[in-house]
């Protein structure tokens, strides 16, 4: 399956809000209910805001079946018991900042002058994320919905001609020194410089909590056994350029400022890795769009969608 359709990137936003917007503030518009969906409303406001994201993009479509489809995954997704906090969301806001080289302010600007608003696409981030979780559940549940079980990925490769693939896996430890959101701009700083002179002394996951335990608000959690496809986006390409018994740079997050250490590493062999592969490689593509598209489909069918 394609990468985005389980993480919080967002790469096909990038060319679109790395633009320099010559753009007017648009003026505040009046806001009526326009679609009711499943007793959910969505509204013209709603609908202006993303006929402005389609055009940020650059892409076609239309604003008001867009607020449809998402106001039907949201619904299943809250059905599925997935909640994305608004941490989550936040945090991948300023992640979606950052790559694109843009102070947070920057980013406000941009949403707010092209009249999508900080706001709407903070709501987009939510839908994707839940959606993205949705879509995983759905794919790996071999309901007869087209997905794909591990030992059928290794089948299809052996067929091919190709040895089962391995990956590095990681035995991790995370270290947070905690800032509270309402201590962070007096406090960010300290802790940081804090963080750097512990991650300094590191030498192994054995002594880190020893270390910490003279320091406050510091938690240290072990993170377990995670493969090299799963790492984390933010922190993948440090963990791999770290050596075992090393930690990778402190850097703040919505938590405070974190550093992960590398306990251990190995290469491993087995259905699950040829899995990872095989999706990460781009194998699952069209049947991760036909997913989607069919799950969509389904919702639509059994939902009720009132036009006033």
């Amino acid at each position: 399956m394609r990468k985005y359709l389980f993480s919080a990137g967002f790469a096909l936003l990038v060319a679109a809000t790395s633009l320099s917007l010559t753009v007017m503030t648009l003026p505040a518009f009046a806001s009526e209910i326009k679609y009711v969906v499943n007793d959910i409303p969505v509204t013209t406001g709603d609908i202006a805001h993303r006929a402005a994201f389609l055009k940020l993009q650059r892409k076609k479509g239309d604003a008001g079946q867009e607020m449809i489809d998402q106001t039907l995954r949201m619904a299943e997704a809250k059905r599925l018991g997935i909640r994305i906090s608004d941490a989550q969301v936040e945090a991948a806001y300023q992640r979606f900042a950052s790559s694109n080289k843009m102070q947070l302010s920057q980013l406000d600007g941009v949403m707010e002058k092209s009249g999508v608003g900080k706001s709407h696409f903070k709501e987009f981030i939510r839908a994707q994320m839940a959606w993205n979780q949705a879509l995983s559940a759905r794919y790996r549940s071999g309901d007869g919905t087209g997905a794909v079980s591990e030992q059928d990925l290794v089948r299809k490769m052996l067929e091919k001609g190709g040895a089962k693939p391995s990956a590095t896996e990681y035995m991790l430890q995370q270290v947070i020194f905690v800032v509270p959101a309402a201590e962070r701009s007096a406090t960010l700083a300290k802790r940081k410089r804090e963080a750097d002179a512990m991650r300094a002394r590191f030498s192994g996951c054995n002594t880190t909590r020893e270390f910490a335990k003279g320091l406050i608000d510091v938690t240290v959690r072990d993170l377990g056994r995670v493969l090299a496809p799963q790492l984390p986006p933010d922190w993948a390409e440090q963990i791999k350029a770290t050596k075992v018994g090393g930690a990778t740079v402190t850097r703040a997050t919505e938590r405070g400022v974190e550093f992960i250490g590398i306990c251990s590493s190995r290469e491993v062999s087995d259905d699950k890795v040829a899995q990872m592969v095989f999706e990460n490689e781009g194998s699952g593509d069209k049947n991760a769009d036909e997913l989607s598209k069919k799950y969509v489909d389904e919702l639509k069918a059994k939902a009720r969608i009132v036009k006033r």
